[in-house]
């Protein structure tokens, strides 16, 4: 299992449709993919999780994948969020 806390950049700026690019992203991945702020804790992968989960500017989430390429997931959640 890996875990990152990353600070959400402006996300809705850089992307035309962030959820269901960040939904794409997570998809890309085998292993599970959580995040979670404060008392939320969603599937990545879920577009319903993500629109409920609304990731904006300023809000700290972490990351946790688990499974064969959860550091690759990691870094691919964290680079979207971040905006890097």
């Amino acid at each position: 299992m890996s875990k990152k806390e990353v600070v959400v950049s402006s996300v809705s700026e850089k992307h035309s449709n962030p959820i269901a690019e960040l939904v794409q992203v997570a998809c890309q991945f085998d292993s599970n993919i959580t995040l979670e702020s404060e008392n939320r804790r969603i599937n990545a992968k879920s577009i319903m999780g993500i629109m409920a989960f609304k990731p904006s500017k300023g809000m700290t989430v972490n990351i946790i994948t688990e499974g064969s390429d959860e550091e690759d997931a990691l870094i691919a959640m964290e680079k979207f969020l971040v905006c890097e």
